[in-house]
């Protein structure tokens, strides 16, 4: 992937990008730049995997729907997501022509990535850049929804069938909205995490 097509791409649209060769490189510094601060986690499966929640922990008041504290639902926690002064998610796809792509059933992801932070971190792996934003819908619509929803066990035709998207009306489903971001939200600093790695769906 030309990683710095996608480079130049983000950053004319806005954004701050960072890029490492490693997820251990790129969770370094994320944990020696974010220090002292409420952090909100987007339900992400690449945060999961690079250990964010415990490194961030051990320096700031991490808030994460997957660490859910006694007493608080998915629901309460994602709330409190939405008011921290850092929120670090994912994304499903990422066009190498600068948009972000993401599908979320809840919402909580996509609500965090817009508005009401000091700062926002998309840490994303070198598998979710598609070539074109066409080409990142389909990506975040019939990959990383499957995989997703085989992920967390859910009653859907993506999940059992693992190869597209069915436009179902399951109960379970978790495409209930999409959002891009074409450029970066207005007053808010925002920050790809490039890592050249697979990470996540």
């Amino acid at each position: 992937m030309d990683f710095d097509r996608t480079i130049a791409a983000l950053e004319k649209n806005g954004y701050r990008v960072t890029c490492f060769a490693t997820a251990e490189d790129a969770a370094r510094y994320l944990e020696g730049g974010i220090t002292g601060k409420s952090v909100g986690f987007g339900d992400s499966d690449t945060l999961r995997r690079m250990g964010l929640f415990e490194r961030l922990a051990a320096r700031n008041r991490v808030v994460d729907p997957q660490h859910c504290a006694a007493g608080k639902s998915f629901t309460d926690t994602a709330r409190e997501c939405l008011t921290t002064e850092v929120f670090l998610t994912s994304v499903n796809a990422l066009a190498a022509t600068g948009e972000l792509v993401n599908i979320d059933g809840t919402g909580n992801r996509l609500a965090g990535s817009l508005f009401g932070h000091q700062k926002v971190y998309f840490v994303v792996g070198a598998n979710k850049i598609a070539p074109t934003l066409e080409a990142a819908v389909w990506r975040a619509r019939n990959v990383a929804a499957p995989r997703n929803a085989a992920r967390l066990g859910l009653r859907t035709p993506c999940a059992r069938r693992g190869d597209r998207c069915y436009d179902c009306a399951s109960p379970d489903r978790i495409c209930n909205g999409m959002l891009i971001h074409f450029k970066k939200m207005n007053d808010i600093d925002m920050e790809v995490v490039l890592i050249d790695e697979e990470l996540g769906f």
